[in-house]
C-alpha cells in the first residue's frame, strides 16, 4: 500500500461494496484470442438466433460458416497475419463477417466511419497501412475519390442480407439517407483486384487457416480516434484487451443477464468502439441474439424493442433525449427490460430524471472510451447515481490526479481522471509522442491520462465535469461547458444546447451558448431571457455572454455535441 493517503484511498477501491454480491472485484481474464471467444460461442449456441437484420434471421452456425468461408477467401487473396484490413461498411451481418473473417485470416482491422469524406478515409488508410479494403457499394465514391491504390477492393451491397421482400426497399432507403451516393456500375468487379462479397463467400470453402496469437501483443483493430485534437490517431487495441472488456463487461450484471438467452438491440455504429466491443463483440460472445439496423429510426427502434422482445439496450444521451419526449416511446414497457445502458457522452442529469418519471425505468450509465476500450466504469445494477458516471469495473482502478503533475488529488476534488486496468491499449500506431502523454507511471504503475475533468465521491461514484480542452477560463475562473449545459437544458423551452469559450482579449474567453429552443417557442424566447435564466442558477461568471438561436447543434456520429466544431467557426 503506498503512502501517499490520497492514493491509498483510491486504491482501496471504496465502490467494491456496491457491487452485485456475486460479483467479484477481480475477475480471472482468460488467455484468449477474440478469434477463439468466437469460435467458442459458434460452438455452444449454433442453432440459436445470433443475428436479425430487418426480419431475416441467422443463426450462429450459418454465421459461423460465412466467417469462415470469407477468412479462407481473404488467405487465398494474400492477406496473412499482421496485414491491415479497412472495412467501410454500415451496420450489416456483412460488418460481422468481415470483421471475424479478418482476424481468422491473421489480419488487423481499422474500420471507417461511414460519413467519413474522402481526406478523412484517405488519412485512416494511408497511415494505417491497409492494402485491401470491404466496402458498402454506396459507399464506394467516398473511397475512389481517395485516390487510394490498394491491392484489393471487396464490395457489398446491403440487400444481400435482406429478406426477399426487403431487397428492394433496403436499397432506396439508403438512398435517401445517403443521397449523394450511387451503386458503382457491374462493369467494375471486371477490374482486376476487385471482387464481390457474395462470390467470394459462395466460392470458397469454410476452411480458414490456422493462425497463431499472441493476445497481448497482436492487434485486433485500429481504432481511431475522433480527431477532436488534429489528425485522428490509431489506438492499438489488442486480442487482450478486447478479451478483458468481454469478461469485465459480462461480470458486471451478475446474474442479472444469462448467457444465450438475452436479445439486444444494435443501432449503434460497429466502426465506433462502444458499437464494436460492447455491443457487437460483448453480444456475440455470450450467445444473444443481434437485432441490427443501419440508421437508427425511432420507430423502428421502438417496433424491435416489443417485436423481439429485446432484453438489454445500449443507446446514447441523446437518443434517451429524443425519446423521452417521442410520442410513442409509451408503447413500449421499459421496466421490462434488464439493463437501459448510456455511454459515448455524457447523460444529462435532467435527461435521467425525465426518462425514469415517464418511464419507471433506471437508465445505468457508464463512461469509457477507445483508449479503454470502451469500457471502464459503470452504474451498479439498481444503483445509479444520476449525475455520476458510476464505479470502476472490476480489475480496474480509477483516480484522479493533478492534470500537471502525478499528484493523487484528495476525495471531492476536481482534476483529471486516470484508469488503470486490462482494458488499457498498448499506445497509438506510430505516434509515439502522443503514447508517451498519454501514459503516466506512478511507483512502477502505468496509468493512462484520460482527458476528462472528474472527481470521485465518499462512496466511489465518479462524477464527469468536462474534457481538460472544453473547459472555459473566464478571467482566470474555471467554467465547465457541462454545467452550463445542464442549466440550459433544464429550461422547459431549450431543446438541446452546445456551449463553448470563445476568445476575448480582456477575459480570456468567453461563455458562449448555442441554443435550439423547442419549435413553439421560437421567436418567442429571447437571448436575455436565457442568460437571466442561467444566472438563477450560475455563478456570474459561468453565465454565457453570448446567446445565438438555432435550429440545431452539430453532432459528433456517436450524437456528441461537437463543441470542436462549434470553436472551428468562431475561430
Amino acid at each position: 500500500m503506498t503512502a501517499d493517503p490520497n492514493k491509498a484511498k483510491y486504491e482501496s477501491r471504496p465502490w467494491l461494496k456496491f457491487y452485485l454480491k456475486e460479483v467479484p472485484p477481480d475477475v480471472e481474464i482468460p488467455q484468449k484470442s477474440a478469434v477463439e471467444t468466437f469460435d467458442e460461442a459458434t460452438d455452444k449456441w449454433k442453432d440459436r438466433t445470433a443475428v436479425i437484420f430487418y426480419g431475416k434471421k441467422m443463426s450462429y452456425r450459418e454465421l459461423r460458416d460465412h466467417v469462415d468461408r470469407f477468412a479462407t477467401a481473404l488467405h487465398d487473396l494474400g492477406v496473412k497475419k499482421g496485414d491491415r484490413v479497412a472495412l467501410l461498411l454500415l451496420n450489416s451481418p456483412q460488418f460481422i463477417i468481415a470483421y471475424f473473417g479478418a482476424l481468422k485470416a491473421g489480419a488487423t482491422l481499422t474500420a471507417i466511419s461511414p460519413v467519413y469524406v474522402s481526406p478523412e478515409i484517405k488519412h485512416q488508410l494511408e497511415d494505417s497501412g491497409a492494402r485491401i479494403i470491404v466496402c458498402q457499394d454506396i459507399l464506394y465514391d467516398n473511397f475512389e475519390r481517395t485516390g487510394a491504390n490498394l491491392d484489393k477492393v471487396i464490395l457489398t451491397g446491403i440487400s444481400e442480407y435482406l429478406p426477399g421482400m426487403k431487397k428492394f426497399l433496403g436499397s432506396s432507403v439508403l438512398r435517401a439517407v445517403y443521397q449523394k451516393m450511387a451503386v458503382p456500375p457491374a462493369e467494375l468487379l471486371a477490374r482486376e483486384g476487385f471482387y464481390q462479397f457474395q462470390d467470394l463467400i459462395k466460392n470458397y470453402p469454410p476452411n480458414p487457416p490456422e493462425v497463431e496469437f499472441n493476445i497481448k501483443d497482436d492487434l485486433v483493430t485500429l481504432q481511431y480516434t475522433g480527431g477532436t485534437t488534429g489528425l485522428p490517431k490509431g489506438a492499438m487495441i489488442t486480442h487482450y484487451n478486447l478479451t478483458s472488456a468481454r469478461y469485465l463487461g459480462a461480470e458486471v450484471w451478475g446474474d442479472v443477464v444469462q448467457e444465450g438467452k438475452e436479445t439486444v438491440l444494435a443501432y449503434l455504429p460497429f466502426y465506433h468502439i462502444y458499437g464494436q466491443a460492447v455491443v457487437m463483440l460483448g453480444s456475440l460472445s455470450q450467445g444473444y441474439t443481434l437485432v441490427i439496423f443501419t440508421t437508427p429510426d425511432l420507430d423502428d427502434i421502438l417496433n424491435a424493442i416489443e417485436s423481439y422482445k429485446a432484453t438489454i439496450f445500449y443507446s446514447v444521451p441523446s437518443l434517451y433525449e429524443y425519446l423521452r419526449d417521442y410520442h410513442r416511446t409509451d408503447r413500449v414497457n421499459w421496466k421490462r427490460i434488464k439493463v437501459l445502458v448510456s455511454g459515448a457522452d455524457a447523460l444529462l442529469e435532467d435527461t435521467a430524471t425525465g426518462w425514469e418519471k415517464r418511464t419507471g425505468a433506471k437508465i445505468h450509465e457508464g463512461w469509457g472510451m477507445t483508449e479503454t476500450t470502451s469500457i471502464g466504469m459503470i452504474s451498479p445494477y439498481g444503483r445509479p447515481k444520476y449525475g455520476s458516471f458510476g464505479i470502476p469495473m472490476p480489475n480496474t482502478v480509477g483516480a484522479i490526479l493533478d492534470p500537471e503533475s502525478k499528484k493523487f488529488f484528495p476525495v471531492g476534488e476536481i482534476g483529471e481522471l486516470a484508469i488503470k486496468g486490462p482494458e488499457v491499449i498498448k499506445g497509438y500506431w506510430n505516434n509515439p509522442d502522443e503514447t508517451k502523454k498519454m501514459f503516466v507511471e506512478i511507483d512502477g504503475e502505468t496509468w493512462v491520462r484520460t482527458g476528462d475533468l472528474a472527481r470521485m465521491d465518499e462512496e466511489g461514484y465518479f462524477y464527469f465535469y468536462d474534457r481538460k480542452r472544453d473547459m472555459i477560463k473566464y478571467k482566470g475562473l474555471a467554467v465547465f461547458a457541462r454545467e452550463v449545459e445542464e442549466v440550459l437544458a433544464a429550461h422547459p423551452q431549450v431543446k438541446e444546447a452546445g456551449v463553448v469559450g470563445v476568445p476575448d482579449p480582456d477575459v480570456g474567453e468567453k461563455v458562449k451558448a448555442i441554443v435550439v429552443l423547442e419549435t413553439e417557442a421560437r421567436g418567442k424566447v429571447s437571448e436575455e431571457e436565457i442568460m437571466k435564466y442561467c444566472a438563477e442558477s450560475l455563478a456570474h461568471y459561468k453565465c454565457p455572454k453570448i446567446v445565438e438561436f438555432r435550429g440545431e447543434v452539430p453532432k459528433t456520429d456517436v450524437g456528441k455535441v461537437s463543441r470542436r466544431e462549434l470553436r472551428e467557426e468562431d475561430l
